[in-house]
């Protein structure tokens, strides 16, 4: 007689908990109590219901996706360590070794950008070379990048408190704190699905778009001083950030993920197609896409942003030449399509909750849940967009070129709604300048 055992309902959630899992909860719940005892003084109702909610949620996702429950204890302790050598004074980050080089907000945050480009040559390395060593140490790389990302934001987040009670904020509120946040976000994403589906193949894409946002952070800082901590404007002043920024964020990290893997896609259903009237939209749009940064600067360093579009076109072009190769050692058509359609998914969810989130800002602000503010209006651009494509995905069944091609596009929607606005268009969200 067949057995049945392999058609059996799984066991809820709470009878899979292992032991470790308990204690990985445990310990947040002690981190959680050890922040509200040092730093609860200084924490209003908002943000002390936000770090108890933190500590389900955390819990979850760490149970859930096991390498959560590494990252979360390392960042936390880096970020301790890193305020104890603080001991309240900021000058301190010039007189300490590991705080001057490593621990700093600035310099940890370096790390994390420098990394983030080792690990693309890595991962490009051990796809060209199929060298599945030099993916790993992508992997690895990636990883220790994240870890030193979100060490350097929580580490700003104190030392903005340590230049005045007043100054002190999440670190969320300007261009170079979201790219930074951007950056971690679409990695993490990542980082989940290279795990969900065992390949590193992908690695090669989306570091693509983080290595982008990295070049644009490298010029922010060193040609316009971003990364110095500044007062929040009042229109900022809210508990709100704290949650709309966030999820924004998730949803432009989780759509441009999706865009890469679009990418990918597009290169394995024509890594045998000659070059012609099928691959050089493929070249035109890539290059479009890395344009965009260029088509944003209004002033500054033009040869720097002319070396940026030269090597994105560089780099889409040599894709295209070496597609073949590529496509040889890209997963399945089918892993792409799914990992594209859940990064938009993702995205879609949470893009939504930060747009329900923005409208109850505003209505607390300025007493109108919605004033066709230009940001207001592209973000309703990029939500019908997502939603136009998950409604064709679900209904019509929207599979294909197309769908990457829109994917793609997507990118450069999202990415107007994103900074264009900002840059171009002036309203009550232009709170950032290049």
């Amino acid at each position: 007689m067949e057995s049945t055992a392999e058609f059996s309902p799984p066991l809820p959630l709470f009878k899979r908990l292992s032991l470790a899992d308990w204690l990985y909860a445990a310990l947040l719940l002690l981190g959680a109590g050890i922040v509200l005892h040092r730093y609860g003084s200084g924490m209003d109702v908002y943000e002390k219901g936000i770090l108890i909610a933190a500590v389900p949620v955390f819990a979850w996702l760490g149970w859930n996706w096991p390498p959560l429950r590494r990252l979360l204890p390392v960042i936390g302790a880096l970020a301790l360590l890193a305020i104890s050598l603080y001991a309240g004074q900021l000058p301190l980050a010039e007189q300490k070794f590991l705080l001057k080089y490593f621990l700093a907000s600035q310099p940890a945050i370096m790390w994390m950008s420098v990394l983030f480009f080792l690990a693309l040559f890595c991962y490009w390395g051990g796809l060209l070379a199929n060298a599945p060593t030099a993916s790993w140490v992508g992997t690895a790389m990636t990883w220790t990048a994240v870890t030193m990302g979100f060490t350097g934001m929580l580490v700003r987040w104190y030392e903005s408190y340590l230049i005045g009670a007043d100054v002190g904020h999440i670190p969320v509120s300007n261009l170079y704190e979201v790219f930074v946040l951007f950056s971690l976000i679409t990695a993490v994403f990542y980082l989940y699905y290279e795990q969900r589906y065992a390949t590193r193949a992908l690695g090669a894409f989306a570091l693509l778009v983080i290595c982008a946002a990295v070049g644009f952070l490298a010029w922010y800082t060193f040609d316009r001083g971003a990364q110095q901590i500044q007062p929040l404007l009042p229109a900022l002043q809210s508990w709100w950030m704290k949650i709309h920024v966030p999820a924004n964020f998730i949803g432009y990290g989780t759509f441009s993920l999706a865009a890469m893997v679009a990418f990918a896609w597009l290169i394995k259903q024509h890594g045998d197609t000659p070059i012609g009237w099928k691959i050089a939209p493929l070249f035109v749009l890539g290059t479009l896409l890395g344009a965009e940064p260029l088509v944003f600067r209004k002033s500054g360093l033009p040869e720097y942003w002319m070396a940026y579009f030269a090597v994105a076109a560089f780099i889409v072009g040599g894709i295209l030449l070496l597609r073949q190769r590529i496509a040889d050692r890209l997963p399945s058509l089918e892993v792409l399509d799914e990992v594209m359609y859940k990064s938009i998914a993702v995205g879609f969810a949470f893009f939504t909750i930060a747009t329900i989130l923005g409208a109850l800002w505003a209505a607390d602000a300025w007493g109108t849940y919605w004033q066709w503010d230009p940001k207001e209006t592209w973000a309703l651009i990029v939500w019908l967009n997502y939603a136009a494509w998950l409604h064709m995905r679900l209904m019509k069944g929207l599979r294909g070129s197309f769908a990457a091609y829109w994917a793609l596009v997507g990118l450069l929607v999202t990415g107007f709604a994103f900074l264009g606005v900002n840059m171009f268009l002036s309203g009550l969200h232009s709170y950032g300048e290049l």
